[in-house]
């Protein structure tokens, strides 16, 4: 299935919600501004996926179609999770002539994972960057160099890369501590994606518990593991909210509307994958 492009009256629409007035060009400036406007506007989130999962609504996942993505993000302001994400953020830079691309990672929340992570590289101007809808750095990310370029960003993103890979450390804001993602293939299909997306249908940590990332100025902030966070040149603010506390935040810090939000449920705690040795040995006692 070939990558997916946007029509043009849903572009317009979407470039004027990202409050770019100049339509952006397929070079390096247009890049570095319609990724930063993205950092800004649009969220890394599971708010749709929470309450598709929750209510059994039938169809794909949430924003398995970019068309879908942008359709809701228009409409309630809500992202998606990588695939979804990810996905969307592709297709609207091949709509603006980029050469952008799919590419498929592994967040190594730990040892020995196989990749559970989708991103997006972009071949611009003789370099290859990444611009990833769930890291939000701000600014796009060469890979290409024997030595990776600083990289501003609200999170104190670090590149390096051994192994014959590239590691990006980050701060996921239900992992501040941090953790590493590792490219490891590119380019991927569209329907690549959409497999692996329906496959979290059955388990993932955003099945769960409410996480939603997004960019206020230089600051990464948004709420994770039940706390609301912020991030800014490794300084660390998080604190416990409420269930009302966090449907507040929700829509007058980060641009919810209410309609979506009286709809998402309440977080649950989240079990060990079933293939894990934890839900596995969990069975067997069962019987």
């Amino acid at each position: 299935m070939p990558d997916q492009e946007l029509f043009n009256p849903l572009v317009e629409r979407i470039l004027t919600k990202l409050e770019l007035s100049v339509h952006p060009s397929a070079d390096m400036d247009g890049l570095r501004s319609i990724y930063g406007a993205w950092c800004h506007k649009v969220p890394f989130d599971n708010v749709r996926k929470l309450v598709h999962l929750s209510e059994n609504l039938s169809g794909p996942l949430p924003g398995d179609d970019a068309c879908d993505f942008f359709a809701a993000w228009l409409k309630y302001g809500a992202g998606g999770t990588c695939w979804a994400g990810n996905g969307a953020l592709q297709a609207l830079l091949v709509s603006l002539g980029f050469n952008a691309f799919r590419g498929i990672a592994t967040m190594i929340v730990a040892p020995n994972l196989p990749p559970n992570h989708g991103t997006v590289l972009v071949d611009c101007e003789g370099g290859r960057y990444i611009v990833d809808a769930s890291i939000l750095t701000g600014v796009p990310m060469r890979i290409d160099q024997p030595e990776p370029d600083a990289v501003c960003s609200p999170s104190s993103v670090h590149l390096s890369y051994r192994d014959e890979r590239w590691h990006i450390w980050w701060q996921p804001l239900h992992l501040p501590a941090g953790i590493e993602c590792r490219i490891d293939q590119f380019p991927v299909t569209r329907a690549e994606f959409q497999q692996r997306h329906e496959q979290t249908r059955q388990w993932s940590p955003f099945n769960y518990q409410l996480t939603i990332r997004s960019m206020r100025g230089n600051a990464a902030v948004g709420i994770g593991a039940g706390q609301w966070v912020e991030i800014e040149s490794n300084a660390l603010k998080q604190r416990a909210i409420s269930l009302p506390e966090r449907d507040k935040l929700l829509i007058d810090t980060l641009g919810i509307e209410q309609e979506l939000v009286a709809r998402l449920p309440a977080d649950r705690p989240t079990p060990p994958p079933p293939w894990s040795e934890t839900a596995k040995r969990a069975l067997e006692q069962q019987h």
